[in-house]
Order: structure tokens, then sequence, then C-alpha cells
């Protein structure tokens, strides 16, 4: 038994009609994330070359818990910008494109629930992306292996600073659909800066089918 078959579902309403999806996992992070959030950074590389490419098609209609986990892990760096839990969520454009999104998330204790900001039930949603497999002839073609989450393609503001953020992401066990291993860089035109850090996300609860942006 999968932890999709034994946990029950978390609805989420903002105006948007919800994915039709199995039911969502627990709401507490899994022993398994919180080991990768203590993981030394050359395990955290070594465990993101061994990870497969994720499905698409099994991103779409949820929404991720995220740890953030920056190089030196004793500053609490990310902690004290409000940045160390976050929530991702990927959804299908009108064209077929899957696209995502990241919500902002009380930075309560690492292993509490994930509460989004403002509310639970209307969360905002910011810092837009395309994602697609990873493309060997591109400028982005660091791990063959993942998805790109590209923010220069989502349609975000010339002013906001995530449209530079290009983020690498594969599944950590070929049999667990549910965890996640992400390796941000950041473009300066041609250049790439990274690995910034690494973010572990784990299946959380159903999100929107249509395209939150509009």
């Amino acid at each position: 038994m999968t932890m999709l078959d034994a946990m029950p579902s978390s609805p989420l309403s903002h105006g948007a009609t919800l994915a039709s999806a199995p039911p969502a996992p627990s709401p507490f992070p899994s022993d398994a994330a919180l080991r990768l959030e203590r993981a030394s950074w050359n395990e955290l590389e070594r465990t993101f070359q061994r990870g497969t490419m994720p499905d698409l098609h099994g991103l779409v209609g949820w929404e991720f818990r995220g740890i953030n986990r920056l190089p030196l892990q004793f500053l609490p760096v990310a902690q004290l910008a409000g940045i160390k839990k976050f929530v991702k969520g990927f959804f299908r454009a009108e064209d077929g494109t899957v696209m995502g999104y990241n919500c902002p998330v009380v930075n309560n204790v690492l292993d509490g629930r994930w509460h989004t900001k403002p509310s639970d039930t209307a969360p905002k949603r910011f810092g837009f992306y395309e994602v697609t497999p990873v493309d060997p002839t591109a400028r982005d073609n660091e791990y063959l292996h993942a998805v790109l989450l590209d923010y220069g393609k989502g349609d975000n503001p010339i002013y906001d600073p995530s449209r530079h953020l290009r983020d690498y992401l594969v599944q950590v066990d070929p049999a667990n659909p549910d965890l996640l291993l992400g390796k941000a860089y950041y473009a300066i035109g041609p250049a790439r800066l990274g690995a910034l850090n690494y973010f572990i996300l784990e299946r959380y609860r159903p999100g929107v089918t249509e395209d939150p942006r509009r």
C-alpha cells in the first residue's frame, strides 16, 4: 500500500477547479524528506545524480510541500528569510503546456504542518514557470535525466527576479513519485550561477487544474 492509498484527501479551493486525483498524503513531511533536508551537500548531489525523470502527467493538478536546503546548513538563513518552507503546484495551461507556481508558507517548525499564506483556502500564487524535459540542445541542459522549471517562460513581471531562475527536478526513488529533489540555478544572460540550493518536494494536496494566472 502506498501513501496515496492510505491517507485522506485534503481539498483546496481558490476560485478554480480542483484536480480529480487519488487521496493526498499526510500533511506532515515524511522521514525520507526530513533525512534529505539533513543530508550533506555531497549526499544531496549523489542523490540528485541517481534520480530519474518525473512523470509530468503525475505532477499536474497537485501541490507539493517544499523545503529549501541552502549550502551553509548551520546558518538559519532560509528561516530568517522566510523561505525555508514553501509550496509548489503544477497545472496544465490551455495550450497543453505543463506550468507551475509557488506559494508562500508560514515558516513554523520543519516537521509541522504547511500553512500557505495568506490562508490555506486562498493562497498567493506567484513565481510561475514552464515545466519540460531537459532539451539537450538548449542552453539549460545540465541534467538530461531531469525536468526543467524555467521561470523565464512563466510570464512573470519583467521586474521579478524569479524570471532568472532555472530549476532542475528529479524523482528520488523510481518507485516513489511523491518525493522529488530539485537543484536551483540563476541565469544572467548566457551565464548560469549555481547550484544556489537544493530543494525537497513531497506530494501534499490537490491543486488547481485551471490556469491561476487568469
